[in-house]
């Protein structure tokens, strides 16, 4: 297994892990299962605890990738980031489309629904960021 995918699983691994976990307890322990109200805006439990893990595993994500996973890079940290947030904007959409289906449309229980989300837009992610967001420049 080459170096930097190594780590892309190790660092991805972790942040998956934190990701799945504050899903676990902000839906089970936070939220109690327990829609959001925000104004007239309704926020189904299993979408506001995805958006909950988000904002903890965004940043780290970023700086996991950066500067332990593709570490040969040369682009600037703003452009990387830049480039980062579109990929995870899809990742995003995608986490929340997969939710929707699985969770509101299908019955599914919200954490298994969760790890199997989390399957495809790891696999979305990886492939995405590495030839993308963090691909060497041409010098």
């Amino acid at each position: 297994m080459p170096l930097q995918t190594f780590r892309y699983a190790a660092c991805g691994g972790f942040n998956t892990s934190l990701d799945i976990s504050l899903f676990f307890v902000s839906y089970n322990f936070i939220l109690k299962r327990q829609a959001v109200h925000i104004y007239s805006l309704t926020i189904g439990a299993h979408i506001a605890a995805f958006l909950i893990g988000f904002i903890v595993t965004f940043p780290i994500g970023f700086y996991l990738s950066r500067y332990v996973v593709f570490q040969e890079t040369s682009v600037k940290k703003t452009k990387q980031l830049a480039k980062y947030f579109t990929v995870v904007f899809v990742c995003l959409l995608m986490n929340y489309a997969f939710l929707k289906i699985f969770v509101d449309m299908l019955g599914w229980y919200p954490t298994p629904s969760k790890l199997l989300t989390t399957i495809f837009v790891v696999t979305f992610s990886y492939v995405s960021q590495k030839n993308f967001t963090f691909r060497k420049e041409p010098v």
